[in-house]
């Protein structure tokens, strides 16, 4: 008898057309979540997750290709819906590959902050960073009066999103005959490593009036090696990225301007395009040329904003 209540209770289920949807799971194999940065951008994962009632599994790569590679290849095992990567080097292979296998696997993948270096990434959302580029560039130029000596501090040698930064503050710098870039150097997104660079580079290049670090951490390293020279009130530093230390060093006067990104907003869109992906509906993104084999890559980029002494309250809180 209970048999043919159950099957009774199926029928009209199934009559009615009711059907019962298995919790969204996404899955996230973040670069590492000691960094400020990367710490809004989980925050906007987390708060959109709950929003829209979505579960995350979140991995930590601590900075690893191989842990991150292997994180990728668990979350393809966990069956998750969607996953979302953000690849410790911009653009590479290692981060690419594993990409590769979660589409194999049917999973869709969307880039974080950075590109996974695979061209069956459905999207990657980021800040426009030669925008931002070009924003530090312009800054220096004008504070600097069109003359002076500049060092740029790198990210990772390959690292896509350094090359983007560095391009649109160079393509600015070059329109200025009397400003001569000193030296270019990868930090590797490190204050400890920013400090030390500096430090080597202060030694080759006593005289110097500005430094472009392509990340807040390498800006704040110079900046200590520039005290310990006692350089620092004679040099403009620019960092890029907005993190809180960077705010409160501008309120001190110690650096002089930082590039907004929008880690927070990064999050939360990467989870709200992911579930337009698994119903299929349509976003608006734009194609954008890159120097890897296939030659593009589909973005969603969110404008890049100048911080300085002037308007760095609107920003702290």
């Amino acid at each position: 008898m209970r048999f043919k209540v159950v099957l009774v209770l199926l029928l009209v289920v199934a009559m009615l057309g009711i059907t019962f949807a298995a919790k969204i799971t996404i899955g996230y194999a973040a670069r590492n979540l000691f960094n400020p940065y990367w710490i809004a951008v989980e925050k906007g994962i987390k708060d959109a997750a709950k929003k829209y009632g979505v579960d995350v599994i979140l991995y930590d790569a601590r900075n690893d290709p191989a842990t991150q590679r292997n994180n990728v290849e668990d979350l393809i095992q966990a069956k998750v819906d969607v996953i979302l990567i953000t690849s410790i080097v911009t653009g590479s292979r290692d981060s690419g590959a594993a990409a590769d296998e979660a589409v194999k696997a049917g999973i869709p993948v969307i880039g974080v902050d950075t590109s996974c270096g695979s061209p069956r990434v459905a999207v990657t959302i980021r800040t426009d960073n030669v925008l931002g580029g070009r924003l530090a560039g312009e800054y220096i130029a004008k504070v600097l009066n069109g003359k002076g000596k500049v060092i740029v501090l790198e990210g990772p040698a390959g690292d896509t999103n350094s090359a983007l930064r560095v391009g649109g503050f160079m393509e600015v710098i070059k329109k200025y005959p009397g400003i001569k870039v000193l030296a270019s150097q990868p930090a590797d997104w490190s204050r400890e490593k920013g400090l030390r660079v500096m430090e080597n580079l202060l030694q080759a290049f006593p005289d110097v009036d500005a430094v472009f670090a392509a990340n807040d951490e390498m800006a704040l390293g110079a900046i200590e090696a520039l005290k310990a020279a006692r350089k620092l009130k004679s040099t403009i530093v620019v960092g890029f990225d907005a993190t809180p230390d960077a705010l409160k060093s501008i309120k001190r006067g110690e650096m002089s301007a930082t590039i907004q990104q929008h880690p927070y907003e990064e999050g939360y869109m990467a989870v709200e395009i992911a579930l337009k992906i698994l119903k299929g509906e349509p976003f608006e993104s734009k194609v954008v040329m890159r120097p890897w084999p296939w030659g593009i890559e589909h973005a969603i980029e969110i404008p890049a904003t100048l911080i300085t002494s002037e308007n760095v309250d609107k920003y702290l809180k």
